[in-house]
């Protein structure tokens, strides 16, 4: 029986799940949905390439829930039937809550497993029994270790992000898990990008999969008015509160490079009555957690993050990305910018640059194959800034070993040589061999 009340691959879907889907405010799937849901029902092996923000969860959330609900499939103790890998806590969580969204007419139960909050709970749950377990790596396979999750009865089994998931150090730990999997399932692989790594990750985990890969109409970063800010670094504090003065900043992701950072932007802001929270890797689960949970209800109205707190972060109409801190990676750059412009609506981004960023901004600028705008206007416009032939990736001179090398006659060979010395990051020996 299908539900006729929405269009497309959504007319495939049961009508308790149809229903949800409508109840969400979605009556069109979005390509990767379309593309994905027709083969994933016939049971097939899935590789889906798409950008975050493209609805790649729904893609194949609905069909799993679809699998479940028709053969009535039932988690007995710590054996559940669908795992879903997550590369981060706060996307693992926003899965789950996809679950529980779709599925709130099925019978299908779900939890979600990670690090950095107590075992006990998840124990507990895992002991009654899910369909569908949501987990990062690391707390899944301690929890393996200790017997509490065995994979024998999987039949679906879903790596999300997998890109990120090898950025973040996860390979070893996704082998293993993949290795305690039933050689008989469904397997569904997505990654926003297709690397070598990604590719080869991939023909491990797949049986004659099904390939869908959506190229947006328009790139993410042409939907964003991006902008450049030269500024001496001791004054983005107060450009960022200067910044925010404009009420058109309404829900601001704000990106720096290091924790105490994030902290201490964060405290400049509520100092000056702009409401704020921040989420790295030395704040508690629950502490990230009620900081996301402020930002998307509007409570707060600046998110600060580091880079590895905000990976899978979906949050919709954030309405500007400020990129404290110019990143090192210019892939960064981009996965940066695009916690705005979601969904196909538009964007702003700025970035504070200051001398010794000057390089990184122009390995941005060479991966996008444009100039980023500058704003010459704001009041803390820095011209050394603008115009540092930039020391950030240089290395600083190496020290004399003793005052005495700096007095040898031109004709004579330095002490240093012979005995190894670091030239541009690698070692070069000299004289006799």
């Amino acid at each position: 029986m299908t539900n006729n009340t929405t269009s497309g691959a959504f007319g495939l879907l049961l009508p308790k799940i149809g229903q949800a889907v409508s109840e969400a405010g979605y009556e069109t799937p979005s390509p990767i949905q379309e593309q994905s849901i027709p083969s994933l029902l016939k049971g097939h092996d899935m590789i889906g390439c798409a950008q975050t923000g493209t609805g790649k969860t729904a893609a194949f959330a609905l069909p799993i829930l679809q699998y479940l609900e028709i053969n009535k499939k039932r988690g007995s103790s710590g054996k559940p039937p669908v795992l879903i890998l997550a590369p981060t806590r706060e996307l693992a969580a926003q899965i789950r809550d996809s679950f529980e969204k779709y599925g709130k007419h099925t019978k299908a139960r779900h939890t979600v497993i990670f690090g950095g909050v107590g075992q006990n709970p998840q124990v507990q749950t895992m002991r009654r029994g899910v369909e569908v377990l949501v987990a990062t790596p690391g707390r899944l396979l301690d929890l393996m270790n200790q017997g509490h999750i065995k994979l024998s009865s999987v039949e679906i089994f879903v790596l999300d992000e997998a890109d990120r998931m090898l950025d973040m150090g996860f390979i070893h730990d996704i082998k293993k898990v993949i290795a305690k999997l039933p050689k008989k399932r469904q397997s569904l692989f997505y990654s926003a990008t297709m690397e070598p790594a990604v590719v080869s990750l991939a023909r491990t985990l797949v049986d004659n999969p099904t390939y869908v890969t959506i190229t947006p109409d328009k790139p993410t970063v042409e939907l964003i008015e991006q902008k450049i800010m030269f500024v001496d670094k001791d004054k983005k504090e107060k450009l960022i509160v200067k910044l925010m003065q404009d009420p058109k900043m309404d829900r601001v992701m704000v990106f720096v490079q290091m924790k105490h950072v994030a902290n201490r932007v964060t405290e400049k802001l509520e100092k000056h009555g702009i409401k704020a929270a921040a989420i790295h890797g030395n704040k508690s689960q629950t502490a990230r957690t009620k900081a996301l949970a402020s930002f998307k209800a509007g409570k707060v109205r600046v998110l600060v993050a580091t880079d590895i707190a905000a990976r899978g972060i979906d949050v919709d109409n954030v309405t500007h990305v400020i990129n404290y801190n110019m990143p090192v990676e210019p892939e960064t750059y981009v996965h940066r910018i695009g916690r705005t412009a979601r969904a196909g609506n538009d964007g702003d981004s700025i970035s504070f640059c200051s001398a010794p960023e000057r390089d990184y901004l122009r390995a941005i600028e060479k991966l996008l194959r444009t100039t980023i705008p500058v704003d010459l206007y704001h009041p803390f416009h820095d011209k050394e800034s603008m115009y540092a032939k930039g020391a950030a990736a240089k290395p600083p001179p190496r020290k004399q070993r003793s005052s005495r090398n700096n007095n040898r006659s031109p004709g004579r060979r330095p002490r240093t040589e012979g005995r190894g010395q670091r030239t541009e990051g690698k070692r070069r020996w000299r004289g006799k061999k």
